[in-house]
């Protein structure tokens, strides 16, 4: 992924897709909800909200982790021999919902891939993981830390720490799938798979993996994560219309949406994929990592370190603004982030504004926290396949500062359009950013 690589550089496409998310409980029922303009948020069932500013959420719906997880594909090796570590009921529990979240998704990405019926000529030390986490266990922790409370240290369970512990989703995909290659975890607040996907398709590029597992989770609606947030004036309090609250570029908007869920992809060097017939959904094309260096949660003015981001990506890519026809937001629906990050992406488009559609899907699926990054850039690839951008619902009357940038921000209804290549943004505390172009493959 370096931009004075040459042409012979190890290339990088996107072969399976996963997605658990409050849309859809698969990457297909995601994906037609976003289209469709259709939000996944709603009213907080986990617990009592009463007493917080907050009431809304966007949760992961008819979940079941023994249904998602038990039926786990089993690969199998050249003597026939069976790979990975097959999965019971007993053994889910000792997982973190985040964890269940995100081995759902990473598991119907690598079946997505179709490497299940190659795998007896594939080499698993080839084959790796990076899946981020923002928060990690947070659910856990607040259940355990009652339980402690309440019972004392012998009632502490033991297998707590694996519950909560950030790597411990990318561990547990590695023992599903026996994937021997790199093994990495990504926490890097809201722009977490952002970098999961930009590091793991740099760790294919650069020869240390065939194939790798990229993407994030989270599952933080709980009463301190929602609780903070709201003290933090970060959150909405339209809670008499949760459909409506995410509400990204729209001059009424009044914070984001908590969510949970994870959104995961198989990455496959491109001779590799070509090698076994895989179908190809996008390119990985280039991929821009920047520090604002500005501030804790707030971004630069003008989205300085956004732009160096996005130009990043660019370069990377080898191609210009003219050639980019869709922008994957970051667009929280937050007073401050979006006008910032609407400012950066016409500094960088601005030549190409006639042409380009911008739009935010957490208008559908909420803040996915670790998993938003990689759930931006799944708009971003599926755009590419099917010709349409998802809209950004709940824009009724665009912000007057958004408007003065010129960029068509997709409101309300899917557009219709080729879309040779697409950027995707993801921006967290901490100031950090990150940019991901994907093109036709």
């Amino acid at each position: 992924m370096n931009p004075s690589a040459s042409s012979s550089a190890r290339r990088v496409v996107i072969t399976g897709l996963g997605a658990v998310t409050p849309c859809g409980n698969t990457a297909a029922d995601t994906w037609a909800a976003l289209i469709a303009g259709r939000s996944g948020l709603g009213r907080i069932t986990r617990f009592d909200p009463t007493g917080c500013t907050a009431h809304i959420a966007g949760e992961v719906k008819d979940f079941d982790p023994t249904r998602a997880l038990s039926a786990v594909l089993h690969p199998r090796g050249p003597a026939g021999e069976p790979l990975g570590q097959a999965l019971t009921p007993k053994d889910l529990k000792k997982f973190g919902r985040f964890t269940h979240l995100g081995a759902a998704a990473a598991v119907e990405a690598y079946a997505d891939s179709g490497l299940d019926a190659h795998r007896a000529e594939l080499d698993s030390d080839r084959m790796g993981v990076n899946l981020g986490v923002g928060l990690g266990g947070l659910p856990e922790i607040e259940h355990m830390h009652d339980v402690w409370k309440a019972g004392g240290y012998r009632k502490i369970s033991p297998f707590l720490i694996i519950q909560i512990a950030p790597n411990l989703l990318a561990g547990q995909v590695s023992l599903l799938l026996d994937f021997r290659g790199p093994n990495l975890s990504v926490a890097s607040a809201c722009a977490t798979s952002g970098h999961s996907v930009g590091e793991a398709a740099a760790t294919i590029a650069r020869g240390d993996a065939d194939v790798m597992v990229a993407g994030g989770a989270e599952s933080t609606v709980t009463p301190l994560a929602i609780g903070a947030f709201a003290q933090m004036r970060a959150l909405s309090t339209r809670n008499d219309a949760p459909a409506q609250a995410s509400r990204p570029y729209d001059r009424d908007r009044d914070g984001f949406v908590l969510s949970e869920g994870a959104v995961t992809f198989v990455l496959e060097e491109r001779e590799h994929a070509l090698r076994r017939g895989a179908r190809i959904y996008a390119e990985v094309r280039g991929y821009g990592a920047t520090a604002d260096a500005h501030h804790l949660s707030s971004l630069a003015p003008g989205g300085e370190g956004s732009v160096r981001a996005m130009r990043a990506a660019l370069a990377r890519a080898g191609l210009t603004a003219m050639d980019v026809d869709y922008v994957s937001a970051h667009a929280t629906s937050t007073p401050g982030g979006d006008g910032e990050e609407a400012a950066a992406i016409a500094t960088v488009f601005g030549e190409n504004k006639a042409s380009l559609h911008v739009s935010g899907v957490k208008s559908m699926t909420g803040h996915l926290l670790g998993g938003a990054g990689a759930m931006g850039l799944f708009a971003a690839v599926l755009a590419i396949r099917d010709g349409v951008v998802p809209p950004t619902i709940n824009l009724d009357n665009l912000d007057p500062a958004c408007a003065a940038t010129g960029l068509n921000f997709t409101p309300n209804t899917a557009v219709r359009k080729p879309v040779r290549a697409a950027l995707s943004n993801s921006f967290g505390f901490g100031g950090t950013n990150a940019s991901v172009v994907v093109s036709r493959g």
